[in-house]
Order: structure tokens, then sequence, then C-alpha cells
């Protein structure tokens, strides 16, 4: 998978134990300011990313070529990965993420006090918030927005495999409200209006937990505005001249091999597109629906219309795209050659019995524990234990998430390759040189700097571009160190 540059961005959720330590918004600062000033794993941004969601010192680029950061609107930790071209790499990196911030909680003894959570929904406040993905594009292949036709319809029914599952659902109120002052400040700009949110008492469990929050396919906002796809561009003057597809209907999964296998399928998904090989007849005649419609199938038929008027499961739909990434790409590497195994094993076991997946799934897993907690406590859907358990799947720290517990777990990286993307960035992408950077600006007394993903410019006057995200910059980030 050396061709294409692929990134994740997870927002977390935050619960405070002792009230103390006073509210989430305060400790979510601390968190992060100890990151930087403490134990020292990067640099704070001086400059204003984004004056509405990242302000100056908000966070910053880590020794490992990812990001920390704040997102001003919901005041949650966020942590991006550097540019990765393995997909094992990539959760790695997505892991240490989690591993920095349960240090930062060991250092500051509020390992007992503090969790952090890599699930995508308050359930009772009614707030979303995701595991973005980011995908290199060619723009000169084909017409992106042509082509989004053929990556929906994926995108809907991928949530059979990679759904994290929830218990209960949402509603959005069909009472609009006009712009409120109380709101943040970025809504009397991006936001013309907000839904209200309820839950839902018809739904037990569904796969996705964003599925009830997606508004639109394509959208350029994402607050009050929730889209499968978000376009985007890189940062810095636009200087890589690089796209990037940015897909907002993620949800983080606890689970490595389900991660592996959303991103592996999209990965392949992206390549049918770009040499315009997807299947014809695979448009959803409404595809919001049957996103929600899928989620919230418990018979697991998942049965979807077609534009032409046909319904199909989504089991065999995912085949369409399978088949077509089989015929095309069977035998160019050894990691497309397991992602199409384990794509076809994968929709076989889930057409034959969902819970044969229960070691890799998370929505399997998730659902197959509470369900036996559910018949030995006598407890109801609705019984706010569950939605409890359900929450503490995602807590990020082993020692107390429940997806840890879970003895059969399929595990594709370890714990020394999550220990060692702490500390070092993927040798064969820009980030690399980013990371050199950071290490280096740390140790010299400089006075401003910007860092962005594709360029670096310190006073007086030196800048680096990082133009290239496959090309690793090492030997130009050492010689440009030198220059200051």
């Amino acid at each position: 998978m050396q061709h294409r540059i692929v990134g994740l961005e997870t927002e977390f959720g935050c619960l405070v134990r002792d009230p103390r330590l006073g509210p989430y918004e305060e400790v979510v600062e601390r968190v992060k300011d100890a990151v930087f000033q403490k134990k020292r794993w990067g640099l704070l941004d001086l400059h204003t990313r984004d004056m509405y969601f990242e302000p100056a010192e908000a966070g910053g680029f880590l020794i490992n070529g990812g990001r920390l950061y704040i997102d001003a609107v919901g005041s949650h930790l966020e942590y991006a990965t550097p540019e990765c071209r393995s997909l094992r790499d990539l959760i790695a990196y997505e892991r240490a993420g989690q591993r920095l911030i349960l240090a930062v909680l060991h250092e500051l003894h509020w390992h007992e006090k503090v969790s952090f959570y890599n699930n995508s929904v308050d359930h009772f406040a009614g707030h979303t918030f995701g595991c973005h993905e980011n995908y290199s594009v060619n723009p000169e292949s084909l017409s992106w927005r042509h082509a989004l036709d053929k990556l929906v319809p994926f995108l809907v029914t991928r949530q059979i495999f990679a759904g994290a599952g929830r218990v209960g659902g949402h509603r959005l109120t069909t009472t609009w409200q006009a712009k409120s002052p109380t709101r943040h400040t970025a809504d009397s700009v991006f936001v013309d209006s907000a839904y209200g949110v309820e839950p839902d008492p018809t739904v037990d469990f569904q796969l996705s937990q964003r599925a009830d929050h997606i508004l639109h396919t394509v959208s350029g906002r994402v607050r009050f505005s929730r889209a499968l796809i978000n376009p985007k561009w890189d940062q810095m003057y636009e200087l890589s001249r690089s796209p990037r597809l940015h897909l907002l209907f993620g949800e983080a999964n606890p689970s490595e091999y389900a991660t592996f296998l959303k991103l592996g399928t999209t990965i392949l998904v992206l390549d049918l597109l770009e040499e315009q090989a997807v299947p014809s007849g695979v448009e959803l005649a409404a595809p919001l629906r049957a996103l929600k419609e899928i989620s919230r199938d418990g018979s697991y038929r998942w049965l979807v219309k077609r534009e032409n008027g046909a319904t199909i499961p989504a089991v065999d739909l995912q085949r369409l795209y399978l088949q077509a990434a089989q015929r095309r790409f069977a035998g160019r590497d050894d990691e497309t050659d397991e992602i199409l195994h384990e794509w076809e094993e994968t929709l076989d076991a889930l057409e034959r019995d969902p819970f044969e997946l229960s070691d890799r799934l998370d929505w399997v897993a998730k659902l197959k524990m509470l369900q036996l907690f559910q018949d030995a406590e006598g407890l109801s859907w609705h019984d706010e234990a569950l939605y409890s358990l359900d929450l503490e799947y995602h807590n990020i720290d082993p020692g107390q998430g429940l997806y840890y517990a879970l003895e059969s777990r399929r595990r594709l990286v370890s714990e020394r390759q999550i220990e060692q993307a702490i500390e070092e960035a993927p040798s064969d992408t820009r980030a690399c040189g980013r990371a050199r950077i950071v290490r280096g600006l740390r140790q010299r007394a400089v006075g401003e700097y910007m860092i962005e993903w594709d360029g670096v410019f310190v006073e007086p006057k030196r800048t680096l571009v990082l133009a290239d995200p496959f090309h690793p910059y090492r030997d130009e980030a050492e010689q440009f160190l030198r220059r200051l």
C-alpha cells in the first residue's frame, strides 16, 4: 500500500471522576499543556491555525510527526496521526496517541480520577464526535465530484464491519433553532440554524454511533451539518498542492482488526475509483436513509434500495466492490492480498452468523458482551448500566477498558511497536522530516516559528517546504536545522 498516504484524527471524550479537579474543559487543557510543557513531546503552535477552532497554543506537532490539540468547539482533545503508508504503521501511531495521553494522566496522578474514551457519541447529551479519515488522492485521475456517487454506497454499507456499535439511538428534532448568542463563537459564522437531539426509545442497539447524526453526503461544514465526506486541502498556503479525501463518517474502533479492515477496504475502493473500475449499479436511491436503516436493522439482513429500484443486501453490495478489487489488484503486494482475503472472509461470516466475528469486529464484540450482562442481571436495553458498559468499552486505558478484557481479540501490532510510535516518526513520509525539526527546535533558542503539515517557517525567514507527502525530507531537515 505504498502508493497512498493515510491518516486518522480521533476526538476523545473525557470523564472527570473527581469534581475537585474542576470542569472537564480545564482538565483537558491541563492534559494538553502537560504533553508539551512537562513531557516535552512536541512544540506548541505560536500561530493561530484557525481563529475559531484552533487558536494559538491550542496544541502543536509532536516528536512522532503527529499532532495533539484541543478543538475549541466542544473543548475535546484531538490527536492526529502522522502521515503513514502502511496500515500497521497507522494502527501503531493511532494507539500511540492514546498511550501518550495515558502517560500524562499517570504523571499527573489522575489515572483513577480522569478517563478518556475513543468513542463517538454522548448518549445523554446528544453530542457526537468522530474519528476522521484522511486519504491522499490523485486529482488528475478522474473527476472526484462524479466519483463520489460511487464512493458513497461503499461508505454507507461498510458499517456492517466498521461500526463501533452503540446502545440506543438519537433522533434529531424537527424544530430548528435560530442562531443563539449562547452558542460557540464559531457558530455565528458557520451555522445558520441548529437542530435539537433527543433519545430515541425505539432503538435498543445499532451498528453505528454516528449514523443518526449524518445529514448530508458531502458538506464543507462539520457543525450541525455533518456529512459522510468533508472536502479538505493541506494547510500552509496549499504548498503541497495535494488534495486529501476527508471522511467524516468514521467512528473510533478499539479493535485493531476493524480499523485495519475499514481503512484497507477504503483504500482499495479509492484505487478502483481512480482507475474508473467500480462496477455499475452500486448507486443507492437514498443513501442517508440507507445509512440509518442498516445501522438499526436488528435482523442483520441490511437490505438497501439501489438507484435502479432493485434491493440488495449490504453484504452483496460490498461484494461488488470486493470482486472488482480482486480482479484488479490481487497479487499486487502482500498488504493488498491480506485486505482482500480478510474482506472476503468477513463478508462471508457476516452472511452466515455475525457472532463468529466477536473476536475482531467492535459492534459484534460489544453486543455479545452487553447481551451476556443483560441476561445475567435481568436488565432492559434502556437500563443506565448498559450505557455505562457501552462507554467503558471505549476507555483507552488497557487496565480499565472493557475492549481490553476480550481475551480472544485480534492483535495486529505489538506493544513495542506502539511505544516506538510515541517517540519516532514514520521513516517513509514527510512526517519524518517534520518530526526531526520539532526535535531540533526544542533544543534551540528560537523565536518565532510556524509548523504545518506541509511546511516549516522559522525566523529570520527560514522556510522548508514539505511539498511531497511521500518524501521523508530527512536530509533536508538536518540541513535546515544546521542553518539556524
